[in-house]
């Protein structure tokens, strides 16, 4: 595992190795099957408050500083890791969100050209979170952080997508990234808005279906917030602490309907 210290800033190592990057990756090794779960959560600081938070009525704030870390902070429904991994289809279809599609090509190689909507910015997001995650590249990771966030954003030592990338390259699963047939996909399969302030500001989340296959094929969600803003034409990473932690449920699940998850489409499937 690379270096991150038990209790690293913003991160809680056991979790984070223990809530799947929203992937398990199964690697056959003769007679013996050697499965390693390798899940990175968006573990602020402030765990404590998905425990013990108490809800703020971010309404009644005016907008500002106060309001975002407001709805940034507000604590987001506790899952089990093994939420992530499986469960019963709901008998009821969960709400859609309807998300435009990518136009062209942006810097790092994230597409981009989503329009200045709260859609827009889970487009971005995931765009963002499919182009780290299927590419589990350290430098890559820096390359897409330098781009695509602000002064004042996490740095990108302390991303939850550079943590969720370490924790993977770190585990006994790194060193098969790069054999043949090794195969990394990324689908959205929900999001959620949690809260906006204005126009130009959001907190967006996706729940993204993982894919992992070195012989064999295994996978898992992942849920995953980040706060963003409009700037030059397109939605980057925003100033502030990391949100509260997104759960991470199997989707079209009644619990994932439960956590806010709506149901992804894009506005070409209209």
């Amino acid at each position: 595992m690379s270096a991150l210290g038990d209790e690293a800033p913003g991160w809680n190592r056991r979790r984070l190795l223990a809530v799947v990057l929203g992937m398990a990756l199964v690697v056959v090794s003769g007679l013996a099957g050697l499965i390693y779960a390798v899940h990175g959560a968006v573990a602020s600081s402030g765990t404590s408050r998905d425990d013990d938070g108490v809800a703020v009525a971010v309404d009644s704030l005016p907008t500002g500083q106060s309001r975002r870390d407001a709805i940034a902070t507000a604590p987001m429904l506790r899952v089990s890791p093994q939420d992530s991994r499986g469960g019963t289809p709901a008998a009821s279809p969960a709400p859609t969100i309807v998300v435009p599609a990518a136009t062209r090509l942006g810097p790092a190689e994230v597409p981009t050209g989503f329009d200045h909507t709260t859609e827009g910015a889970v487009g971005q997001l995931a765009a963002i979170a499919t182009t780290v995650l299927q590419g589990m590249s350290i430098q890559q990771v820096r390359a897409v952080h330098e781009q695509w966030s602000t002064l004042g954003a996490p740095a990108v030592d302390e991303w939850a997508l550079m943590a969720a990338v370490r924790a993977f390259l770190g585990s006994d699963a790194g060193p098969h990234i790069d054999e043949p047939g090794t195969e990394i996909v990324t689908v959205p399969s929900a999001a959620q808005i949690k809260g906006s302030d204005g126009d130009g500001w959001v907190v967006a989340c996706v729940l993204l279906d993982a894919t992992v296959t070195v012989v064999t094929e295994a996978r898992a969600a992942y849920g995953y917030c980040e706060r963003l803003q409009w700037a030059e034409s397109r939605w980057v990473i925003a100033p502030g602490t990391a949100p509260a932690s997104a759960p991470s449920t199997w989707p079209g699940t009644d619990l994932a309907a439960a956590a806010g998850w709506r149901t992804w489409t894009t506005s070409t499937e209209e």
